[in-house]
């Protein structure tokens, strides 16, 4: 499966052999927005047609687009485990959300 970007939303893509068309869908996103076409260029095309048809329905609605990533997400973890993250937090003269932040980048790297 293949992904493909536009101002920040992401979409997977696949190819139907059987119709030779790429059918693509934003993710990370509770409203559906689909797209399709016969080739790369057509691909990216409607992608972007998709998306700027979404942001204008959302405007002329008076409704803000949903962000694919709000930055934000809960994390459940064992009681005997938080209290050891917020002691390195506390160690490293950090806050719990900014010692999780950093330990995410450096797992990345």
């Amino acid at each position: 499966m293949s992904t493909m970007h536009y101002k920040g939303y992401e979409a997977v893509i696949e190819y139907d052999e059987d119709a030779s068309l790429f059918h693509g869908e934003v993710i990370n996103l509770r409203d559906v927005l689909t797209f399709q076409g016969t080739s790369a260029a057509e691909l990216k095309q409607a992608l972007a047609g998709s998306i700027e048809d979404y942001l204008a329905f959302c405007a002329e609605r008076g409704e803000e687009p949903e962000k694919p990533f709000s930055g934000q997400f809960v994390v459940r973890a064992e009681p005997i485990l938080h209290k050891a993250i917020s002691s390195a937090a506390r160690g490293a003269g950090v806050s719990l959300n900014k010692w999780v932040v950093m330990t995410l980048e450096r797992s990345l790297r």
